[in-house]
């Protein structure tokens, strides 16, 4: 096989950094993602790479790096207009950016779907005590639509699927009870390092005990209904999509035991061995989904 050259090639180095980006944050979602077929595995990568870099933006990287927040929001802006620009060019000189454009091009992502996300990172630049409203809007912006984007990757697998307001809702309460449950888990780093109280009820860095559950519980419904969605996905993407609902479904469990205050001190996780065993039961199609 002849190695690629040009375009071709310069596509390829670009999504191998996307693929590097997943292996290196993520180990759940690393893990879930093998069960993929290779080119919507490539394509999940590719909108994990974009929305990775955005989040590391907004959570510290660049106040590191020792810009202020006027500063760091004109990358924010840079980056979503240089995002946009790629999806009708087909081309960006930011790698993560043109490997995103490549799978968005492909898979009917548009900018409606990146507007509301670029979004809800902005809204990370100036801390906020969240109201319901003020939470919604974060998720939809955030999870809700990255979930959206994910439905057209795994869309993929089976041309000819109809994303219909069935899979949409699956695939949105999907990512807004992934984003819900690591609010839980980084509590104490977004309140004492970050100075972020995304949870509604609370109040000065303290969340109470009822507030945590009520949160258990509409994530729990979350998954429920992403459940019945998840099995109407093409084998594999279904599969996948199972694992990864298993591990925060068990990481959901283990927030209804932990205390509020252990919270604020250490970051729930599943361990290993478990997380392992979750995975190779999607892949025998064993997880419930």
């Amino acid at each position: 096989m002849s190695r690629p050259e040009g375009l071709a090639l310069y596509t390829t180095t670009a999504r191998s950094s996307s693929r590097r980006i997943i292996r290196s944050y993520s180990t759940s979602f690393g893990m879930a993602s093998r069960l993929l077929p290779r080119d919507v595995r490539q394509g999940i990568a590719d909108v994990y790479g974009l929305v990775r870099i955005a989040d590391e933006i907004v959570d510290g990287p660049a106040s590191e790096a020792g810009l202020d927040t006027g500063t760091t929001r004109r990358i924010l802006d840079e980056l979503e207009q240089e995002t946009i620009l790629a999806l009708s060019r087909g081309f960006s000189t930011n790698v993560i950016v043109h490997a995103f454009a490549v799978t968005a091009r492909q898979t009917g992502i548009d900018a409606d779907l990146l507007r509301p996300f670029f979004a809800s990172m902005r809204m990370d630049l100036d801390p906020f005590a969240s109201d319901r409203e003020t939470f919604r809007r974060y998720v939809h912006g955030s999870a809700e639509v990255v979930g959206s984007m994910c439905l057209r990757v795994f869309a993929r697998e089976a041309p000819g699927v109809t994303i219909d307001e069935h899979l949409e809702e699956g695939a949105r309460r999907l990512g807004a009870a992934f984003q819900k449950v690591n609010f839980l888990r980084d509590l104490a780093e977004d309140v004492d390092s970050l100075g972020r109280q995304y949870i509604p009820g609370t109040h000065a860095g303290v969340l109470a005990e009822e507030d945590k559950i009520a949160m258990v519980d509409e994530i729990a419904d979350d998954l429920a209904a992403a459940r019945s969605a998840i099995r109407r996905l093409p084998p594999r993407s279904r599969r996948a999509t199972a694992a990864a609902a298993a591990l925060f479904g068990r990481l959901n469990e283990q927030l209804r035991t932990t205390p509020v205050d252990q919270l604020r001190r250490e970051r729930v996780s599943v361990p290993m061995g478990v997380k392992l065993r979750l995975v190779s039961g999607a892949a025998l199609g064993q997880v419930r989904g």
